[in-house]
C-alpha cells in the first residue's frame, strides 16, 4: 500500500467531554472527580449515558479523615445538572484488609442481617459484624460464647438495627454509619449477653428505592444553588456604564 493509504490516527478524546462529580452534603468533600462520556450526538444524549454510573471511593477521601479510609462508600449518579453529575448512597462496604484484621484465634465472630424501610421509603440490607471479647478479670484465653447467647446477641443485633433505621431517612442513616453509633448501640445492650468488641456495620447496600424526585436529591446536595454553583457567578446590571455609539469610519 502507498502512504497516502495510511489511516490518520484520531485522538480517542477528541469527542468525548468532561463532568464534574458531586458528593452529597454529608461528606465534607463535595468535588470527587471527574467522569467521561461521549459528546451527544444525533438521538443519543450524553445525559443518559451519564445517569446511573455507580463510584466507589474511600470514607477517608470523602471526609479528609485517614481513621475513616476503612470504609468504601458506592455513589450512584441520579442526575446531571449543567457540568456537574449529582450522585447519592448507594452502597457501603468495608475493605478486606480491615475485614481480616478483625478475625482472630480464640473468639467468636457473630454476624447478622436485616432488610429496612427507611422513613424516605429506600429499602436497605444491613450487615452487621461482632467478636467477643474477654470478661473482667478472666483468666481463661478462650472466649467462646454458647450458641444460646449467639441466638440473643443476634436477636438484639436484629432489633437494633431495625429501630435506629427505620426511624429515620437515608441521610441521617448515612450520619450513623460514620461514628459507628448502630456498632455501639448493640455493643451497650448485649453487655450482659456477653461482651463484644469491634462491632461494625459491615455492609450497606440499597434494594430498592423510591421515585426519583430531583427536589429531593437537590436536598441531599445543599440546594439548587450549591448543586449547580459552578455555573458562574450572577453579575448585576451596571446603571453607569452607556455603550459607545458604533463608528461610522474609521
Amino acid at each position: 500500500r502507498g502512504a497516502g493509504n495510511k489511516r490518520r490516527a484520531v485522538d480517542a478524546f477528541a469527542k468525548k467531554e468532561w463532568y464534574d462529580l458531586k458528593a452529597p452534603s454529608v461528606f465534607e468533600t463535595r468535588n470527587i472527580g471527574k467522569t467521561v462520556v461521549n459528546r451527544s450526538a444525533g438521538l443519543k444524549n450524553a445525559d443518559d449515558s451519564l445517569k446511573g454510573r455507580v463510584i466507589e471511593l474511600s470514607l477517608g477521601d470523602l471526609n479528609k479523615d485517614e481513621d475513616q479510609a476503612f470504609r468504601k462508600m458506592k455513589l450512584k449518579v441520579d442526575s446531571i445538572q449543567g457540568k456537574n453529575c449529582l450522585t447519592s448512597f448507594y452502597g457501603m462496604d468495608m475493605t478486606s484488609d480491615k475485614l481480616r484484621s478483625l478475625v482472630r484465634k480464640w473468639q467468636s465472630l457473630i454476624e447478622s442481617h436485616v432488610d429496612v424501610r427507611t422513613t424516605d421509603g429506600y429499602l436497605v440490607r444491613l450487615f452487621a459484624i461482632a467478636f467477643t471479647k474477654r470478661r473482667p478479670q478472666q483468666v481463661k484465653k478462650t472466649t467462646y460464647a454458647k450458641s444460646s447467647q449467639i441466638r440473643e446477641i443476634r436477636k438484639k443485633m436484629f432489633e437494633i438495627m431495625t429501630r435506629e433505621a427505620g426511624s429515620c431517612d437515608l441521610k441521617q442513616l448515612v450520619q450513623k454509619f460514620v461514628p459507628e453509633a448502630i456498632g455501639r448501640e448493640i455493643e451497650k445492650a448485649t453487655r450482659n449477653i456477653y461482651p463484644l468488641q469491634n462491632v461494625f456495620i459491615r455492609k450497606a447496600k440499597i434494594l430498592k428505592s423510591p421515585k426519583f424526585e430531583l427536589g429531593k436529591l437537590l436536598e441531599q446536595h445543599g440546594g439548587v444553588q450549591a448543586a449547580t454553583e459552578d455555573a458562574g457567578v450572577k453579575v448585576a446590571k451596571g446603571t453607569d456604564f452607556v455603550e459607545p455609539a458604533p463608528l461610522t469610519s474609521v
